[in-house]
């Protein structure tokens, strides 16, 4: 048995590994099953635990903002938030069909709660994800441009089945940057999913970007098959810092 176990060990069974040690120590609980029913829960036990470590590996790599899950989305605070929309987007048939989200609202009002909760359901779904404050991510590509690792960079956005873009619109774009964006979205375009986070309403996009040729272009590939959440109200962080007065 302990050569089993070290052949176990050294494949890397790890669920397995932990669920055959359970059926040695409880070998009562098991006595009545057959080899198969045995073998079969074995094999489970090891899918469910490689399961688990993907999502984690997956939730590790996304860098999300904000520990959000699906469970933790609040659909009492008046603010517009659709319960059917949100719940449909986070069962994820849109990323299967390379769809995007545009997220629009009032600082304060949850926006990118919602889009981490969205980003860990994709994870737990096996879908790669990554969040980007779109500064930092216009940055990166700056840097990436210097260090002759830009197509590189590229190649890896255009591989992520969801990208989560926060504050969109917020800061000015210089040519170099309406490009970058430019190059992104055209990569995404039909083949995978985008997120974006704006306080920003949709039809403010295009002065935000700065060049209406470009803006075209890139709002095109974002808008037409989009998913649209308007939020509104006042700001939930103000909600959650009221003192009660007794």
């Amino acid at each position: 048995m302990q050569t089993l176990l070290n052949q176990i060990d050294a494949l890397k069974l790890y669920g397995l590994r932990q669920a055959l040690q359970h059926q040695l120590d409880q070998s009562s609980h098991y006595e009545n099953l057959s080899f198969s029913e045995r073998l079969a829960h074995l094999m489970q036990s090891e899918q469910q635990d490689r399961n688990h470590r993907k999502q984690q590996r997956l939730l590790k790599q996304a860098q999300l903002k904000l520990l959000a899950t699906a469970q933790g989305v609040d659909y009492q605070h008046p603010r517009g938030l659709s319960a059917s929309v949100m719940r449909e987007l986070l069962q994820g048939e849109w990323i299967k069909r390379h769809q995007n989200v545009l997220l629009t609202g009032p600082c304060g009002s949850g926006k990118t709660y919602l889009a981490c909760a969205l980003g860990h359901s994709a994870c737990m779904q096996a879908y790669g994800v990554k969040y980007y404050r779109i500064s930092r991510l216009l940055l990166e590509l700056t840097q990436a441009k210097a260090d002759g690792t830009y197509q590189n960079a590229l190649k890896r956005l255009a591989k992520l089945p969801l990208l989560i873009l926060d504050d969109w619109g917020l800061e000015p774009l210089k040519a170099s940057q309406r490009n970058d964006l430019m190059e992104i979205m055209d990569d995404r375009h039909g083949a995978s999913s985008t997120i974006l986070i704006s306080q920003l309403p949709t039809e403010e996009w295009y002065q935000a970007i700065g060049d209406n040729t470009l803006a075209d272009a890139i709002l095109d590939r974002l808008m037409h098959n989009a998913h649209r959440i308007k939020l509104k109200g006042e700001s939930m962080r103000k909600k959650q810092l009221k003192i009660d007065p007794t």
